[in-house]
């Protein structure tokens, strides 16, 4: 894969893309190297060279830097283009082997750390549940999209906020975990969704 998840193919917007992309990189490296509560935005804005007010441009806070996510359009994307005899969930599923072999290794390790650095600190994990509410609408669109229903239907909603849930319990799990593999976290809740959730 030669370009970054979700860029567009305007010239204007790849550029604006890859400088977005740039400054989430040297932020969640300077969260890792130094702590997210000990990382301002005038070092993340120095570390991308770029001034404060260009940064405001992209994020509006410093949070935003990480709870931004580049590869919620390009799974929902690839998920809609899955064969249409697969049920939602097992489009997702199959979605989560595309990412996995078509996003480079380096990318795919900076996004894991920004999922787990979402889920360890305080700040930022009462800040993400609007990013979950988000999911929700992205994930309840698709869904009526693959099943022929309409945007606002009611089985489609739940059945969004159930994925959103479970997916939000594993990663809450996981974030103990330095190992873990969020792809592998994703996919294992999501069976057991599809399995019903036997206990």
């Amino acid at each position: 894969m030669t370009s970054s998840p979700g860029e567009p193919t305007g010239l204007r917007e790849r550029k604006k893309a890859r400088t977005r992309a740039a400054i989430q990189r040297h932020a969640l490296r300077l969260f890792h190297e130094q702590g997210y509560s000990a990382t301002t935005v005038d070092q993340i804005a120095a570390a991308a060279e770029i001034s404060p007010s260009t940064f405001f441009r992209y994020f509006p806070t410093k949070e935003a830097t990480v709870l931004y996510d580049p590869f919620d359009p390009v799974l929902i994307e690839a998920a809609l283009a899955q064969p249409p005899e697969l049920s939602p969930i097992d489009a997702l599923r199959a979605t989560m082997d595309f990412i996995r072999e078509q996003i480079p290794a380096e990318e795919w390790e900076g996004e894991r750390q920004r999922q787990l650095l979402v889920f360890r600190e305080p700040e930022l994990r009462s800040a993400v549940l609007d990013k979950f509410a988000e999911g929700i609408d992205l994930l309840a669109g698709y869904a009526a999209q693959r099943t022929g229903r309409p945007a606002d239907d009611f089985a489609a909603r739940n059945w969004a906020g159930a994925v959103v849930g479970v997916v939000m319990a594993a990663f809450v799990g996981a974030a103990a975990d330095p190992e873990a593999d969020p792809l592998v976290v994703v996919d294992q809740a999501v069976a057991h969704l599809e399995a019903g959730l036997p206990l």
